[in-house]
């Protein structure tokens, strides 16, 4: 049954090859990107699947626009994917107010105001799928990255609630957790308006690995990204949460032995200062 998707970010990287991969797959999809001019081509590629869309993921407007179109033109939506995401480098002392809103507009806000709009459409059709894509950096932070994780640490807290909600109307939920992918993301990333040298040792070597990441040719390909996001809604059920790549797993387990070990820190603490109950 051919299936019809909302999907952010297609411009390039990992949104592209997936509404690639969706049209190359016989489904429909509104493909959308803060400008809709790069998926024209796309559209001519695939004529009658890719209705391309133009969204600023802060525009409250956009956003109920994009729905509405998906409405008009597909019938309704049967998958949404927040992928459209942004990144912004620096330490938390630097990182200001205003940049920090940025970041949480459009990692968490946006994907939840365009769940909050789908899921009417959803309810009344019986079912769906939400699929959030977040990163490793949902499961762990990294130095520098602390607004970006901040964002993708809310998001992955939506998602965990949204799918226990959203499962007797037949929704279900899923979070991919890519970890390091072929795409533009370490040269697109922002930086903060304020550096203070005091932090420059700490986040030297964090910089330059994010700053390289766009010419690693050992990192994973976005059609590998595709094809899980494509396994994991034709699925009948699965876990909440997929890491995506053999550098996610690693890290997303590093990561949970990282918080047993400190769970079990913070048990001997507690127990340590504990007051033994007087006898009876």
């Amino acid at each position: 049954m051919s299936r019809r998707w909302l999907v952010t970010g297609c411009s390039s990287g990992l949104g592209l090859a997936l509404a690639r991969a969706v049209a190359a797959g016989g489904d429909r999809i509104v493909a959308t990107s803060r400008g809709a001019s790069p998926l024209d081509a796309l559209a001519a590629r695939f004529p009658g699947r890719v209705v391309p869309a133009r969204l600023e993921l802060r525009s409250a407007a956009d956003c109920a626009a994009a729905v509405e179109l998906a409405r008009e033109r597909l019938g309704g939506v049967d998958v949404l994917v927040n992928n459209a995401g942004v990144g912004l480098f620096g330490a938390v002392e630097e990182v200001s107010d205003a940049e920090l809103r940025e970041q949480l507009e459009v990692l968490a806000v946006a994907p939840w105001r365009l769940a909050r709009l789908v899921l009417p459409l959803m309810r009344a059709q019986g079912g769906g799928h939400v699929v959030n894509v977040s990163s490793v950096g949902g499961r762990m932070a990294f130095p520098g990255l602390g607004a970006y994780v901040a964002g993708k640490f809310a998001l992955e807290g939506m998602s965990l609630a949204l799918a226990a909600e959203a499962a007797p109307f037949g929704v279900r939920v899923t979070v991919v957790e890519p970890g390091g992918f072929a795409t533009s993301y370490g040269n697109s990333l922002a930086e903060t308006a304020v550096k203070l040298p005091e932090y420059g040792r700490t986040l030297e070597p964090m910089h330059r690995a994010l700053r390289g990441m766009a010419g690693d040719a050992e990192l994973n390909r976005p059609e590998a990204f595709a094809e899980l996001v494509l396994r994991a809604v034709a699925a009948p059920a699965g876990p909440v949460r997929v890491p995506v790549g053999p550098d996610a797993y690693a890290m997303v387990e590093a990561a949970l032995a990282g918080e047993a070990a400190e769970l079990a820190a913070a048990r001997a603490l507690a127990e340590e200062g504990a007051v033994e109950p007087d006898p009876v």
